[in-house]
């Protein structure tokens, strides 16, 4: 399927290509663009069909690589640790879970493509320059927590294997490595992440292997047969979070492929299934081994696999996970500009400039690993769970948005123009539905913290997920589809500066 071209009038105006408007223009105008160079130049403005390249199945390895990593492993043994399930209950909930969110963090794939932008950027087609804000903002901080719950996972590994470094300077040495290949970019991400998919996969099928042939591990797995169903909610609740917090930044690998070749189906399927299956293989270890050790399961790799099989593993684990913090930091980046773009329309970053914004979330990031690695998993199911009061509602009126009133007809230009260009400052709407569904999820939260009446009533049950879903899909798509009209396309745009100062 090809794609007509991004932000293409609906109505025929004859309006330019969106990202074609930045072609030819800014310092690296006449000498082959960004793509020449080895540090990536772009930050938040529109690609151009000119630097576009890669393929939809290159996807599958980024996103692959992205989950098989010692937090997931952990995010497996949640299942039997926290919420109480035997092995099979555990790993139906982590499949429905991942199959359900996977499916909507996956449509967001297909925005990079048609677009050029990145995923945060569009979101203001819904939200408004300032309205977009709040979530901009709020991913940041998802970002933080995210880079410091891999850091944890990973220094601890590598302190197991290499106990001459402690914890702490592990988390510092991961933290810088992960500075280095975010800051060069978008193309190292995506080849680090080919081979870090070979390794990974690799690496979890050893690890399967002298799991289930190690004695008493898979009896004592397949005898444990706990379940509530307050627990069972929760753990499917995990699932689809797992994968709808990538949903602030997938379109952001995609953004580079050209759109004749990015079909909506291809960007999809290769995304959802890297994501799915590079989630679910890590999580049933985790499951395991949270049964057959029911502590610690790094700690029970090291009991399983012997010393020195153990800590070659789990060095290579530790860097997979440089690979996905440099994920975090880069979508970090791409935030922080969003949020300074929006009162300083014509400035984008240069090189300098992007490494000093990505420091600042790193060093945040750093301290929260610092200061939680002795309470990691309380502190990680928490985590999880404030996520999908905030995200969950976001990606509903994002993808009801793109797929259903506009279906995919934006005028890139105006992510970038005073005032919000054709979408303003704030969209009124699309901000109260978003208020008033985070509101109604409230009497359902249930966290160590706080107990909404209804999951008390139900005994613990949170179905905050499903209300943050679904009242927002309703009730944006009701108020939308009556006063969207077709967008106003001016026949021309000022182009944006590849770089800045």
């Amino acid at each position: 399927m090809k794609h007509p071209a991004s932000g293409a009038d609906p109505a025929g105006s004859g309006a330019p290509h969106p990202a074609a408007a930045t072609a030819g223009t800014g310092p690296h105008a006449g000498s082959g663009g960004p793509a020449h160079h080895l540090v990536e130049g772009r930050t938040i403005d529109a690609v151009p069909e000119t630097e576009r390249h890669g393929r939809p199945r290159d996807l599958f390895a980024v996103w692959f690589a992205a989950n098989i990593s010692p937090l997931t492993i952990v995010s497996g043994t949640i299942a039997p640790l926290v919420f109480g399930l035997g092995l099979w209950p555990a790993v139906a909930a982590v499949t429905l879970g991942n199959l359900l969110g996977g499916f909507l963090m996956a449509l967001h794939a297909a925005q990079g493509p048609r677009l050029g932008v990145p995923q945060m950027i569009q979101s203001r087609g819904q939200f408004g320059s300032h309205g977009s804000l709040l979530v901009t903002l709020v991913v940041v901080f998802m970002y933080a927590g995210w880079f410091a719950s891999n850091l944890v996972i990973a220094g601890q590994a590598l302190n197991r294997s290499v106990p001459a470094v402690d914890t702490s300077g592990w988390l510092v040495l991961c933290a810088l490595a992960g500075l280095v290949v975010a800051v060069v970019g978008y193309r190292l991400i995506h080849r680090v992440g080919r081979w870090a998919t070979v390794v990974t996969l690799a690496l979890l099928a050893l690890c399967a292997v002298r799991v289930f042939l190690t004695p008493g591990v898979l009896e004592r797995a397949t005898n444990a047969t706990g379940f509530t169903l307050s627990g069972f909610v929760g753990m499917t609740a995990i699932g689809i979070l797992l994968q709808i917090t990538y949903a602030p930044y997938v379109s952001d690998y995609t953004r580079y492929m050209p759109a004749h070749a990015a079909s909506r189906r291809s960007t999809l399927w290769f995304t959802y299934w890297g994501s799915v299956l590079g989630s679910v293989l890590p999580m049933f270890l985790g499951i395991v081994m949270g049964i057959a050790v029911a502590d610690d399961a790094i700690a029970g790799l090291d009991t399983v696999l012997g010393g020195t099989l153990s800590a070659v593993v789990l060095c290579s684990f530790a860097v997979i996970v440089v690979h996905v913090n440099s994920m975090n930091l880069y979508g970090t980046s791409l935030c922080l500009v969003t949020a300074a773009q929006t009162f300083r329309h014509t400035w984008l970053p240069g090189r300098l400039t992007r490494t000093a914004l990505i420091a600042g979330p790193l060093a945040l990031g750093l301290t929260l690993a610092l200061a939680f690695q002795d309470t990691f998993l309380a502190s990680y199911t928490d985590f999880l769970a404030i996520l999908q009061y905030v995200l969950i509602p976001w990606t509903a009126i994002n993808l009801v948005d793109y797929y259903l009133i506009r279906r995919g007809n934006y005028h890139v230009p105006s992510f970038f123009a005073p005032g919000g260009g054709v979408y303003g400052r704030i969209n009124g709407p699309a901000v109260l539905v978003y208020a008033v569904s985070f509101a109604l999820e409230v009497p359902f939260m249930h966290t160590s913290a706080y107990t909404g009446p209804v999951a008390s009533a139900l005994d613990g049950i949170d179905l905050s997920w499903a209300v943050g879903l679904a009242v927002p899909t309703v009730a944006y798509w009701l108020i939308a589809r009556r006063r969207t009209a077709p967008d106003l396309l001016p026949t021309t745009a000022p182009a944006l500066p590849q770089e800045g100062s």
